[in-house]
């Protein structure tokens, strides 16, 4: 019998089997290839949204755990994850300048917003007001992340790849069985297949599908990650990803014409040089109506919990609310209300 049963590879799962290492558990991991949001996530770790000049939620902590967490992993994997990269918002006019000007003062944000403005030096994008600079930013390459452990699990033979059977899963009263297996506890970090999951579904998770480019552009020669009406974000070989969109009705991984319009008639209100399209990429975000992780046990089995609804802000989000859950479930130590599912538990279960 092992400690855990994880089920599902994305930042999610990876972060939890982080936890169980750290403090010597033994885990199995089951995955398969369903679920698309963190191998195409641009892996941006930025804690300000740029479209109000906000602290996003909770991301000062968050950002203390994420840049050790994913040096831990670079070492361990043995491949460069982390790729430091300013955050320039691109300003469309003097107010918005002003409107910077007055978020350097706010606590918090004074730490990461730059209170000079960065002139264009860029020939081949258009930004006549300038930028404002987001410090202590950067990717993770979440692509090469989820690739690199899964090689890792198979060496160390814990990792089974296939879709999750739940006619072939049972609960009992000190353990949960699937397939032979016998865990102590078991964790869904599937994502959107949580919608699938017949514990959970009750949750809001409702998914957004996130859609982005790829483009060659030998001559943008841009280091920075340039936000306007999209990001762009240096991928190196003069590849650049091209992002987002944020679509609530498909929820499919597969691209669309629609999308792929939309991202080019943003990128060439600013950028000014020939690119070419090189790839176009789908996933759907597992997002949450509260714009808050679910995370918890479930109400009526002791030994089942979730992990999920890190939405866009993955890799920020994961390493907190990992160490959450693992705390709450070993330590006894309570979960932040704002993530715990008994927000929205109480109320299904009530009726």
């Amino acid at each position: 019998m092992v400690d855990y049963l994880v089920v599902g590879l994305g930042l999610a799962g990876i972060s939890f089997c982080e936890q169980l290492e750290k403090e010597g558990k033994t885990f199995k991991v089951v995955t398969d290839a369903s679920q698309q949001a963190s191998q195409v996530a641009g892996g941006l770790y930025n804690p300000v949204i740029l479209k109000r000049f906000t602290m996003a939620w909770k991301a000062h902590h968050q950002m203390e755990l994420a840049k050790p967490f994913y040096k831990t992993l670079e070492q361990k994997l043995g491949v460069q994850l982390d790729f430091d990269h300013p955050v320039l918002r691109k300003f469309a006019s003097v107010e918005e300048q002003n409107g910077w000007f007055e978020a350097t003062d706010r606590p918090g944000l004074d730490h990461f917003l730059s209170t000079k403005i960065v002139p264009n030096q860029n020939p081949h994008i258009e930004a006549p007001f300038g930028f404002g600079e987001v410090k202590y930013t950067g990717r993770i390459d979440t692509g090469t992340l989820v690739n690199s452990y899964k090689i890792y699990l198979e060496s160390k033979e814990v990792l089974l790849q296939e879709t999750f059977d739940y006619e072939s899963f049972s609960i009992h009263e000190d353990h949960v069985a699937y397939k032979g297996l016998e865990a102590k506890q078991i964790v869904f970090a599937c994502g959107y297949g949580l919608k699938n999951n017949p514990h959970f579904n009750y949750l809001p998770l409702n998914g957004t599908k996130g859609e982005l480019l790829i483009i060659k552009a030998p001559k943008y020669k841009e280091n920075n990650v340039i936000k306007s009406s999209v990001f762009t974000i240096p991928w190196g070989d003069d590849l650049y990803l091209v992002g987002a969109t944020y679509k609530w009705k498909d929820k499919t991984n597969t691209p669309t014409e629609e999308s792929k319009k939309e991202l080019l008639e943003k990128l060439v209100t600013f950028l000014k040089c020939d690119f070419e399209i090189v790839d176009h990429r789908a996933g759907i975000r597992p997002t949450v109506v509260d714009r808050r992780p679910l995370v918890g046990r479930h109400p009526e089995h002791q030994n089942v919990y979730v992990l999920n609804g890190f939405g866009s802000r993955g890799v920020l989000i994961a390493p907190y609310a990992s160490g959450q859950l693992y705390n709450f479930i070993e330590k006894g130590m309570d979960l932040d209300p704002e993530i715990d599912i008994q927000r929205f538990t109480k109320k299904y279960f009530a009726n």
